[in-house]
């Protein structure tokens, strides 16, 4: 019987590595003073949540150059989850986030631990920073302790090496363009280096580097992973607007109020006229936005129809990514499970 893809048991494997390594990692850390408490608390929740996507991603780079199912994969894989937790700690912190996954940030959280000090909502913040630090430094210890032959962890050295590049390139590349006039073309260039390299391409070339895939497999995974990785991203971005934040876990104004360079924001500047930009003008990058300003952008954006315009680019980018995908000589288990994963990653409620 062919095998069949089961997300709900693999992100149960991925949690189980996440939760005990994260486990021991606190331990040590509060073993060294009990003061780091809060510290190694916020190691353990910011871990906790997630779709495992990165994962899934890295799991089926390997398993789609041929080769079996291993636990030792699945532990390399699963540090593709600390790249990730250690840049949500820090991308909340650079846009000041109040809320991820329906709890407050890491920052936020931190607060109590330094409250009767002076200037605490700073020292929370740098406490925060340097859990977001940590949690990528650990990311590269459970990848080499994953079990995996030192071989295969030499060749997949490189893939990391452009990963960290390519995810603080895109950071700072939003931090640069943020308050800027819109533009779609840089707009695409951020969603493309902070957050689509990193979540799909980057993690099936690691995973395919470690499995010894050829260059033409590599070449489509990249052809299959970065379409999909940006429609990803531009599905967060219509959820961050227009999505139930019961489900999403953050705040709906964050984008609006924080002026970032989104490309629904660019889409709709492209296509709005003086008046409304003019409008637009008076409600972009405030704080405390109400809730009247927040639907007053959105019906900025409606009337313009910019979430339609999104919509059909992330429909376009999973038919070039699914495209890509079909060119691939890749076992049929392989292909089924990348096709799931692709509409999982791009159309979803949180």
């Amino acid at each position: 019987m062919p095998e069949r893809w089961r997300p709900g048991p693999f992100k149960d494997r991925v949690d189980e590595v996440l939760s005990d390594f994260v486990a021991r990692e606190a331990d040590q850390l509060v073993a060294i003073d009990p003061a780091l408490g809060p510290v190694a608390e916020q190691l353990a929740a910011v871990v906790a949540d997630g779709k495992r996507l990165r994962a899934a991603f890295c799991y089926w780079g390997w398993r789609a150059a041929g080769q079996p199912d291993s636990e030792a994969l699945v532990r390399a894989a699963a540090s593709m989850e600390l790249v990730h937790a250690a840049a949500v700690v820090h991308d909340d912190l650079i846009d000041d986030s109040p809320l991820r996954h329906g709890r407050h940030t890491a920052h936020v959280a931190l607060r109590a631990a330094v409250r009767r000090r002076p200037r605490a909502a700073s020292a929370a913040r740098s406490l925060a920073m340097l859990v977001g630090d940590l949690l990528m430094s650990l990311a590269g210890q459970l990848f080499v302790t994953s079990g995996l032959p030192a071989a295969y962890l030499a060749r997949a050295r490189p893939s990391w090496a452009v990963l960290a590049r390519e995810l603080i390139a895109g950071e700072c590349l939003e931090i640069l363009r943020t308050g800027a006039e819109p533009d779609t073309a840089a707009s695409l260039k951020v969603v493309r280096y902070k957050t689509a390299k990193y979540t799909v391409e980057q993690p099936l070339l690691i995973g395919g580097a470690l499995a010894g895939a050829d260059g033409r497999l590599r070449e489509g995974y990249s052809a299959y992973g970065l379409p999909l990785g940006e429609a990803f991203q531009l599905r967060d971005d219509l959820l961050g607007l227009f999505g139930d934040p019961q489900r999403t876990g953050k705040a709906n104004a964050d984008d609006v109020s924080g002026y970032r360079p989104t490309a629904l924001l660019a889409e709709t500047w492209r296509l709005a006229g003086e008046a409304e930009r003019e409008q637009l003008r008076a409600l972009l990058g405030r704080r405390g936005l109400s809730a009247d300003g927040l639907d007053a952008v959105r019906e900025v954006m409606r009337r313009l129809e910019t979430p339609g315009r999104i919509e059909d680019m992330i429909t376009a980018r999973v038919e070039t990514a699914l495209d890509a995908l079909h060119e691939l000589d890749t076992p049929a288990h392989a292909a089924a499970a990348l096709t799931a994963l692709a509409h999982s990653a791009a159309v979803r409620l949180s």
